[in-house]
């Protein structure tokens, strides 16, 4: 690949090159790929994401006592909890929809964790009949909306509280939760979580197992979490000194970035870890407790980087000394990002990658009648053509599970590849399935 081009994503692993220049996806072409499946595809690289998984688990094994929730809002379908469950990790789900989803994959309910800042009583009522292993308390009126429940279906559940510590990490505004303005979690500042501990204490049915809390997304930067996690042990062992509480669990979220664009220098999985497990047991050892449960929530870094999107462009329009447009088969519809935060994804012209950049950039449209709709702007391509395919890559995380139907569009197929196979997570929507919960008022149905 000329090094001109846009994309300087690093090649090598499940992506390659053929000799034609063709990307090639754990051994699949992307021609191939589209030709058995259609465009737009969401390809998701399947030894990619189990070798994450396995890092993971690996290195907050070194721990003396952890566990592995994986952050569902990034991508679930069933099949993906049934990859999650053969690679021994829990799942964190935040809706009645993912918790469905969980439990129709028959996902152990045990290994469930149920997060959310507005959950509904009905969606507590299933997580709390389901058996799920944890539920989350974000606010004061969930812990009487438990009590209530847990009196009325006489049952004991385990929770932990979801902290705000006041910290914020250089992200997008959009995915900065941990600050002290959130609407998450119960503020450590001003004395929220010490009265939500005492809240919870009171309710013999809620058995209080751990604190939680969650800074952001797409942390970059290692810091941040050490001064959450020095934070979180403070409040978690003033709270079992002062008030008996029977914490055991230390849950500090997810939220480390991946690499999107070639300045991005992101930490390891394994460098994440063993800093976050170091400045705990150290954190534990000056707050004379014992070191609790140690729980992280990955999602991005699990599926992100193992994600390409490909689209088919349909047409080109070149408006001289302005700037040169593709417009795809796909768009905001199917990965929101860039019309959101202006995330920059990396992107290749998948059949003809070797080739020699045009002279001048080219923007990507999707097909909503949106001047927004954009997947990104000014990228080095070669000179594109109707019936190219584009590749964008590190599309696994918050894009199909972000995706929508505006003007109508079906949301594309999920392909799940490794070497030698492939095969659908997610089929493509037809326009019936758009329309499938249209109804039709009895006054509308005969013209007058």
């Amino acid at each position: 690949m000329d090094s001109t081009t846009e994309s300087n994503y690093p090649l090598g692993g499940e992506i390659q090159l053929d000799e034609q220049g063709e990307l090639l996806l754990s051994g699949h072409s992307a021609s191939g790929l589209i030709a058995r499946f259609g465009s737009p595809l969401v390809v998701l690289l399947e030894e990619v994401i189990r070798r994450n998984c396995r890092e993971y688990r690996r290195h907050l094994e070194s721990y003396p006592r952890s566990r592995v929730y994986y952050a569902g809002k990034a991508f679930l379908t069933t099949g993906f909890c049934r990859l999650l469950e053969q690679e021994g990790l829990g799942l964190d789900v935040v809706s009645a929809g993912e918790l469905h989803t969980a439990l129709c994959a028959k996902f152990p309910p045990a290994d469930i964790l149920l997060h959310g800042n507005a959950k509904g009583e009905g969606e507590l009522k299933r997580a709390i009949e389901a058996g799920v292993g944890r539920i989350a308390i974000d606010n004061f009126a969930e812990i009487e909306v438990l009590e209530r429940l847990t009196s009325e279906l006489d049952k004991t559940i385990k929770v932990l509280l979801r902290l705000a510590p006041g910290v914020r990490p250089e992200t997008h505004e959009y995915v900065q939760t941990g600050q002290v303005d959130s609407k998450f979690g119960f503020n450590m500042a001003g004395g929220a979580a010490e009265e939500a501990v005492r809240r919870v204490l009171a309710v013999p049915a809620l058995e209080l197992v751990g604190l939680h809390c969650h800074i952001g997304s797409q942390i970059l930067d290692l810091a941040p979490f050490e001064v959450a996690a020095k934070a979180m042990m403070e409040f978690y062992a003033r709270m079992k000194n002062t008030l008996g509480a029977p914490l055991d669990e230390l849950n500090l979220g997810g939220g480390l970035g991946i690499r999107y664009q070639a300045g991005d220098n992101p930490p390891s999985i394994a460098e994440h870890l063993e800093r976050l497990c170091r400045t705990v047991l150290d954190a534990a050892r000056e707050q004379k407790v014992e070191p609790p449960v140690l729980i992280d929530e990955p999602g991005r870094s699990i599926v992100g980087e193992a994600g390409v999107t490909l689209y088919t462009v349909q047409g080109v329009k070149r408006i001289p000394g302005v700037r040169n447009y593709a417009s795809v088969d796909g768009g905001m519809t199917d990965n929101p990002r860039y019309a959101l935060y202006q995330a920059r994804h990396p992107v290749l012209l998948a059949n003809r990658a070797g080739e020699q950049a045009d002279d001048e950039p080219w923007s990507i449209s999707g097909k909503c009648c949106e001047t927004g709709d954009m997947l990104i702007h000014d990228a080095m391509l070669p000179a594109l053509q109707p019936g190219d395919l584009i590749a964008m890559f590190c599309t696994g995380a918050y894009t199909y599970s972000m995706a929508s139907n505006y003007n109508r569009v079906p949301r594309p197929a999920v392909v799940l590849v490794g070497p030698g196979r492939a095969s659908l997570l997610a089929r493509r929507e037809t326009p019936e399935d758009v329309a499938r919960l249209d109804q039709i008022p009895d006054w509308l149905e005969h013209l007058p």
